[in-house]
């Protein structure tokens, strides 16, 4: 081993390490494309257990024993042009019980037509979850509290999902009165 070898050690070193420095950046890029494929497999186990004792996955009973009625929860999504608006609104929905829970959405970019022109703003998005019989009322009090002229307030119905959580909200949205006065 003269100077020779010891080069061709160092390239050979530096190859790998370069080498694997690659793969390793190149796993992360990947990561988000494989993690569905990676979920599903994680799941197949339980699977083809379940398959071969010939009973059903468990899954966690709904608190009212109920099954849940597709599409009567809703996610309803409102944009607002800054934080301190859909923290606003986002409070007094949930305290009027238009809303079990709402999320907000940082920093999204709006691009559309207003006025016969071409806008885009910096936005925040409200995702909240309801009863799909409250969505005309989280409806007209958005647009009575919301300061654009036209606010978005559109909602999608909830097929499925996770049987308590969506227990819960009809439980937290059901406690207004049914005489339609605000709880106190």
């Amino acid at each position: 081993g003269g100077p020779a070898s010891t080069v061709t050690w160092s390239a050979l070193f530096s190859y790998h390490v370069a080498a694997a420095q690659a793969a390793l950046f190149l796993s992360l890029l990947w990561m988000p494309a494989l993690l569905p494929v990676v979920s599903r497999l994680l799941l197949l186990p339980r699977a083809l257990l379940s398959m071969a004792s010939g009973s059903p996955p468990s899954q966690p009973s709904p608190a009212s024993g109920s099954a849940y009625a597709a599409g009567s929860v809703s996610a309803a999504f409102v944009t607002c042009p800054n934080e301190k608006v859909a923290k606003e609104i986002a409070r007094a929905v949930v305290e009027k019980h238009l809303a079990a829970c709402v999320n907000l959405i940082p920093q999204i970019t709006s691009i559309y037509e207003w006025k016969g022109k071409i806008e885009e703003d910096s936005e925040v998005l409200m995702m909240i979850k309801t009863q799909s019989s409250l969505v005309p009322a989280l409806t007209d009090f958005v647009r009575s509290v919301h300061p654009y002229e036209v606010a978005e307030v559109i909602a999608l119905p909830v097929e499925q999902g996770n049987s308590p959580y969506l227990h819960w909200v009809c439980q937290v949205t059901g406690s207004v009165p049914e005489s339609g006065t605000a709880p106190p």
